[in-house]
């Protein structure tokens, strides 16, 4: 009777737990990008989900003290040309595909353009590889972003 009180303990552990293993973990959040070329951190981005659709938006920018710490993006040339970074949205349209997020772009602000893009989630949600590219993906550029919260 002992015995089968402790599997039963056992099991209803297992199963209320279940559901989180299920899941994988969501890029929803606030993460810090680290620069691909310098290894330093460029910015916080905040990443939100509508209707199964992510977007990210730049929330702060890590330049050296001296240097314009909200700058315009002039080299952008779509309707973001001019408008302040911080605040823009520069990632959008990325949709769950399988393992990853895919179908997306990401608009480079420093030289003002969008590539196709796409993301996974990492190391149990505490990394993000962001992967920004021409055509096909072998093309392109990728940082890992880490959580911020």
């Amino acid at each position: 009777m002992r015995l089968s009180r402790t599997v039963a303990l056992m099991a209803a552990a297992l199963l209320a737990a279940a559901p989180a293993f299920a899941q994988d973990p969501s890029p929803v959040g606030l993460w810090k990008n680290i620069d691909d070329v310098s290894g330093k951190p460029k910015a916080l981005i905040r990443i939100t989900e509508e209707n199964g659709v992510l977007q990210g938006k730049i929330e702060k920018v890590f330049r050296p003290a001296g240097e314009e710490q909200n700058p315009l993006c002039d080299k952008c040339t779509d309707a973001r040309k001019g408008q302040p970074v911080i605040g823009m949205v520069f990632m959008s349209g990325l949709k769950k595909d399988g393992n990853e997020y895919a179908g997306g772009e990401i608009l480079d602000p420093d030289n003002g353009k969008v590539y196709r893009s796409k993301l996974k989630v990492a190391d149990g949600g505490k990394k993000l590889e962001v992967r920004g590219y021409i055509g096909v993906p072998l093309l392109g550029r990728s940082q890992t972003w880490l959580r911020q919260e």
